[in-house]
């Protein structure tokens, strides 16, 4: 029996599944693309802030680059593993909500978390006066949002959400070779 998931909109396009989304670099737009597969296959009912950042760190060099060289990306990537077979298993019959806003009903697919740090990744591109939001902007939404499920993760690999956010906003990010990825 294939369990009851609702549609999610597709890549590159906004979550209202409309047109496409001119806000996201391409990178980003297949990040959002791998987190709803994986949501989907680990019978999720939303994409949330962990599927975003298993999928930022998997495909993103420069979101790679701000956790540095060492073992901490490979202990998170064994955490955010784990969230299909252990811990995550309890995730699957809840919402995330952060609890700080009403839950919102007009994204179809995203937890209200995962909505609104995609939300907070385009205000962060406006404000370093890019046009489209990078991996690097998602993930500094994500680590902002104190009760997600991602900074829950990232506690237990032991990576500190707070200095994880300094070292973006304090540009040492690591990026690599070839400036913006925006296209």
């Amino acid at each position: 029996m294939r369990p009851r998931i609702p549609r999610q909109s597709a890549a590159g396009h906004d979550r209202t599944g409309a047109e496409p989304d001119a806000r996201l670099t391409d990178e980003l737009a297949a990040v959002i693309a791998g987190a709803r597969r994986r949501a989907l296959r680990d019978g999720d009912r939303q994409i949330d802030t962990a599927h975003l950042l298993h999928t930022l760190l998997e495909s993103d060099p420069e979101v790679r680059a701000v956790f540095g060289n060492g073992p901490q990306i490979a202990r998170l990537l064994g955490y955010l593993v784990q969230r299909s077979i252990g811990y995550g298993l309890r995730w699957q019959s809840g919402v995330e909500d952060s609890g700080a806003v009403p839950v919102l009903t007009d994204v179809a697919g995203w937890s209200p978390v995962a909505a609104g740090a995609m939300e907070d990744a385009y205000g962060r591109a406006e404000r370093r006066g890019g046009q489209r939001a990078r991996g690097v902007d998602l993930l500094a939404a994500i680590v902002a949002a104190p009760e997600s499920r991602a900074v829950e993760v990232l506690g237990r690999a032991g990576i500190d959400a707070d200095e994880l956010s300094e070292r973006i906003e304090s540009g040492q990010t690591g990026r690599p070779a070839g400036g913006d990825a925006v296209r």
